[in-house]
């Protein structure tokens, strides 16, 4: 048995507790020894690491960076949840899509753990009169339904309420959004819909009056996210979108057949796109809430200010290469999206980028859900981050930058106004220009497409999903540059049988050739090159030569090797390391050189179009 001393478990008691400014100057130390002369006063910002938008991660986080104002969990500004009691509840709602007419898919998914329905609906989606067809063993009491119609949102809520009146489900039984979103539909389309937004206005004072638990408008996020836009913009963009919402559906106040500011809170969800970049969605959902809250505040109804969150696995992130590796990504983003607060998760399947998902793949989303909750318990802890200081500091910054482009948005006339003069496209295209730099020279890896790429992979076929409206905002991709590049090696391969091809020319010891031989490999492959290794360069197919080694091996051979590869036939020879001045060698390929440009670059020396 173990007694403890009286004063208790005193580890530590001999040693004077340490300051922030001497871990300034022990990190000053440690840097000055690596080359890098910094004062102590900046060493914390010389360690710092860039976020989306223009946030940074510093590499200590103390109490002080702690929120003073989050509030407790239930009540303003919500920062710590909409709900007193978290999602212990049973946990989130886990909302899957569906966009064709497929029942049977349906009743799957709602007998194997989802527990509400997201439906496209309309041009591109189901189509309005199959709707009573696709929920024909719904239990539409107990089965909450959001619709996603667009132009077509209010045939698909007339559809919707006949079919609650056929079925006889009471008023006040009746769960789920109508998903009205005119400016969503603006922003995916480019067209505007002057009629929408009257239509929504009304759809919202029908539910207030007859169905209590049913919201009409949705506040879709997304296309700001698909766009390319930061964290910060989908906030300031959602924000700017709920208040025109507010402000038309209180138009006129109660007696001129306006809602109440209670009411029109009442009838909004927000829609937010959760990432692999987990601490920045749970921020982001932590600090939405905070900035509706303070818009809420501002209206006059603080109390009514909890906002009510869906979050959807980030499309952007999702890969058609080696799609296997979408579920770590989506299991991620949903532990991000439960952690952060939202309501409702919808888990997009690992083949979402491929085309309509199979059974399998819809498996796997529903019970990523599933495993989260009912086995890790996620849903019992209510804000599992609060008191992480790192989350703590970047809520409130997040809060502080998306708050600014909000306001930056009602400055340029509200959203429809800033949609319609393209100062929104603007914006979320130079984030997106900026970002796709980042991929481009792969300082934003993604793992089996631009890192690990497998060129001998099986394909993975779907059937075509309906076409998704555009005319609007962009939809892009992580992968889409490199996915560019492999498409042209395919079409190399289908067209002569064999993909282009570079001889690795490995010099020196395994220990002076092997990392930067794995280097040159993984960057190759990335472009749908294929790397061959051993032999001579005239046994190898290839075009071109790349030397690999260390430093100290190309001092003494890199010249003689490169022209050696020139006189057995390579048209051009480059050399894995920082660039030299090596005669015979054409160029350099390097940690944080442009990837896509050499790539693309040598894919036409070789002649694939």
């Amino acid at each position: 048995m173990t007694v403890l001393p009286d004063d208790g478990l005193s580890l530590a008691a001999e040693f004077p507790a340490a300051t922030h400014a001497q871990w300034q100057r022990l990190v000053a130390g440690v840097l000055s020894r690596s080359g890098k002369d910094v004062p102590e006063s900046e060493a914390e910002e010389a360690l710092a690491s860039a976020l989306d938008g223009g946030l940074r991660a510093r590499p200590l986080y103390t109490a002080r960076d702690a929120t003073p104002d989050a509030g407790l969990p239930g009540f303003p500004p919500f920062v710590r949840g909409g709900r007193a009691e978290g999602n212990t509840a049973g946990g989130w709602d886990v909302r899957q899509r569906h966009a064709v007419a497929d029942p049977d898919a349906v009743l799957t998914d709602l007998e194997n753990g989802v527990t509400s329905l997201w439906l496209a609906v309309g041009s591109g989606g189901i189509p309005v009169a199959d709707l009573d067809r696709v929920l024909r063993d719904v239990y539409l009491d107990l089965a909450p339904v959001v619709l996603d119609a667009g132009a077509e949102t209010a045939a698909a809520a007339e559809e919707l309420f006949a079919l609650y009146a056929r079925r006889g489900v009471a008023a006040d039984a009746v769960r789920g959004n109508l998903g009205a979103d005119p400016l969503g539909t603006e922003a995916r389309t480019g067209s505007a819909d002057d009629a929408g937004l009257p239509s929504a206005v009304a759809l919202a004072r029908r539910c207030a009056d007859t169905y209590p638990g049913l919201r009409a408008l949705s506040v879709d996020a997304l296309p700001y996210h698909e766009a390319g836009g930061s964290a910060a913009q989908e906030l300031g963009c959602s924000l700017a979108t709920g208040v025109a919402y507010l402000r038309a559906l209180t138009d006129g106040g109660t007696d001129g057949g306006g809602l109440t500011v209670e009411q029109a809170l009442g009838q909004l969800e927000f829609r937010y796109a959760a990432t692999a970049d987990q601490f920045l969605t749970i921020a982001k959902l932590r600090a939405a809430r905070r900035l509706w809250a303070r818009i809420a505040e501002a209206c006059g109804a603080p109390a009514a200010g909890a906002q009510v969150q869906h979050a959807v696995t980030s499309p952007v992130m999702m890969t058609a290469r080696d799609p296997w590796v979408n579920m770590l990504r989506t299991t991620v983003a949903t532990l991000a999206a439960g952690v952060g607060g939202a309501e409702s998760v919808t888990v997009q399947p690992f083949d979402h980028a491929l085309g309509l998902p199979d059974a399998f793949a819809r498996r796997i989303a529903r019970n990523t859900s599933t495993i989260l909750v009912e086995e890790s318990h996620l849903g019992r802890v209510i804000d599992p981050a609060g008191g992480s200081w790192y989350v703590e500091r970047l809520t409130d910054e997040l809060a502080h930058a998306a708050w600014e482009f909000f306001q930056e948005t009602e400055r340029s006339g509200g959203q429809a106004a800033a949609l319609r003069s393209g100062w929104t496209g603007e914006r979320l295209a130079a984030t997106w220009a900026e970002r796709s730099r980042d991929l481009a020279k792969r300082r934003e890896p993604v793992t089996g497409v631009s890192e690990f790429p497998h060129l001998g992979e099986k394909p993975v076929v779907r059937e075509p999903a309906p076409a998704a409206p555009a005319g609007g905002l962009p939809r892009v991709r992580r992968d889409e540059a490199f996915e560019a590049l492999r498409a042209r090696s395919d079409a190399h391969l289908a067209a002569t049988g064999a993909r282009p091809r570079v001889h690795l020319a490995a010099l020196g010891s395994a220990a002076a050739h092997t990392a930067r031989l794995t280097f040159a490999a993984n960057l190759f492959q990335a472009g749908g090159i294929e790397p061959v290794t051993g032999g001579s360069f005239a046994d190898s197919g290839a075009l071109e030569a790349c030397l690999c080694s260390s430093d100290a091996v190309y001092e003494e051979r890199a010249e003689a090797e490169a022209a050696a590869l020139r006189a057995a036939g390579a048209r051009h020879v480059s050399l894995a390391g920082r660039p030299g001045s090596y005669a015979g060698v054409d160029s350099y390929v390097f940690a944080g050189c442009d990837a896509v440009a050499v790539l693309s670059a040598t894919l036409d020396r070789m002649g694939v179009s």
